[in-house]
């Protein structure tokens, strides 16, 4: 599956690296995203790593991702602005890297990613907030 991916898209190993480096290097530049990230990533090398492992699963099916990314997001202090400025520089960055196909598929997962963790961070922010008492 990951060749005829690979094939169809012009996605590969070196393909994603170039696109997480690329991109997030425009994240932490970015005003908006940027002091999220800083404040939250100490060591931006495995950082990278593990984002490079989580696009080859996500966009070629590698299964070289074994994290957990909603519990790793619920706790920031993001809103949907937030995800939209992040997909805004991901799709830029998508196209300046990949192929027209390849672009368009990790976009579209990337889409999909970010509605499910938007979706989970506003759970857990209700959630969060129906557990606080209402009188004291």
């Amino acid at each position: 599956m990951t060749a005829a991916l690979s094939a169809r898209t012009g996605l590969d190993e070196n393909v994603l690296r170039a696109l997480v480096d690329r991109f997030y290097a425009k994240v932490r530049r970015d005003q908006v995203l940027g002091p999220i990230f800083e404040a939250h990533v100490k060591d931006w090398a495995p950082h990278l790593e593990r984002m490079v492992a989580f696009w080859s699963s996500v966009a070629l099916m590698t299964g070289r991702y074994h994290g957990r990314p909603v519990p790793a997001h619920t706790p920031l202090p993001v809103t949907g602005a937030h995800f939209e400025r992040w997909l805004v520089l991901f799709r830029e960055t998508a196209r300046e890297v990949c192929s027209p196909e390849g672009a368009a598929h990790v976009i579209e997962r990337a889409e999909r990613i970010a509605r499910s963790l938007q979706m989970a961070v506003e759970d857990a922010a209700h959630e969060a907030g129906a557990a606080i008492p209402l009188f004291r």
